[in-house]
């Protein structure tokens, strides 16, 4: 049996992340009806510790949210609801309104004047025996979140694309670097600017990473050697984390490295009254650029709201 629609909010923000709360927060100061619709499974999960964030650098993620949701709890618009959500729909009434409706995987279902989604999104890992359970602990994305601890180590960087040869300079920076071309070639003038930096190049095929978990001591190469490393750094591919957008007819684009929405300057989809922020909507992922992100879009949805746009 389907289940009744429940009262329309004027925003529906799904995902209670570092983008979604920081949406959500622009709302309840506007003193306007949002609903935060979560599942509790951020991005970041894997990492102990989210560095680089103002006034709160070493902080572990889920303490940072958590503090997040205890604050926006306190104004009397704000509403959670943990859960997923299933599916997205636009509805258009006789007389030109529009809202939205967000059915979720128990069955129940919102409304909203406005949909904001700050989904984020899933890294596609390598598939390379032991990568996986080492993500967010000693294999890693961002130097800037996770290099200091990592500092004059030895360092990798995995060969994903041609802009590998820059993550590798740039890694360089924070302790003796190799690029593991994992089979792959590179050019003559990579291989020199390379040299010039220091930054060592291994050619052969890595065929898995050996350590105490989640720790890493070497990867271990197809030809039978083990190259010491304590940090491996990678740039994996991204796909949204959930099908909403789709649902909703939003555009998706193919950015460089991987799906993400297409968005305005003011952060709306193609599907006017729909807004997106964080990681699913900017090329550059970051926990402080996702909140700002989510801000911007916040604030936005709520001039659109005052303004009568958008839906």
């Amino acid at each position: 049996m389907t289940m009744p629609i429940e009262s329309t909010h004027d925003a529906i923000v799904i995902g209670g992340s570092f983008a979604g709360l920081s949406a959500a927060m622009q709302l309840a100061r506007a003193r306007r009806p949002v609903c935060v619709v979560d599942d509790g499974a951020p991005r970041n999960r894997f990492a102990a510790h989210s560095h680089g964030f103002f006034a709160q650098d070493g902080a572990p993620p889920f303490e940072l949210i958590a503090a997040a949701r205890e604050r926006l709890q306190a104004y009397p618009s704000v509403r959670f609801v943990d859960g997923r959500a299933a599916d997205a729909r636009v509805v258009d009434d006789d007389v030109g309104g529009r809202r939205f409706t967000v059915s979720l995987e128990d069955g129940s279902t919102l409304a909203a004047r406005r949909l904001l989604l700050a989904v984020g999104v899933q890294d596609v890992l390598p598939e390379i025996d032991g990568l996986q359970a080492r993500w967010g602990a000693s294999v890693l994305h961002c130097p800037y979140c996770h290099g200091y601890e990592f500092g004059g180590q030895r360092l990798g960087v995995l060969y994903g694309s041609p802009e590998s040869v820059h993550h590798a300079l740039l890694i360089a920076d924070w302790g003796p670097a190799t690029l593991l071309l994992n089979g792959n070639v590179i050019d003559d003038a990579s291989s020199e600017l390379l040299r010039q930096h220091g930054v060592a190049v291994e050619p052969a095929v890595v065929g898995g990473l050996e350590g105490p978990l989640p720790h890493l001591a070497g990867v271990r190469l197809a030809d039978g050697r083990l190259l010491p490393l304590e940090a491996m750094f990678i740039a994996p591919r991204v796909r949204i984390a959930a099908p909403l957008a789709s649902a909703l007819g939003c555009e998706i684009v193919d950015g460089p490295i991987g799906s993400m929405l297409r968005v305005d300057e003011l952060k709306m989809t193609s599907v006017p009254g729909v807004y997106a922020a964080g990681d699913a909507a900017q090329m550059r992922h970051n926990a402080t650029l996702a909140s700002a992100d989510g801000v911007l879009a916040g604030v936005a949805l709520h001039r659109s709201l005052v303004a009568g746009l958008g839906g």
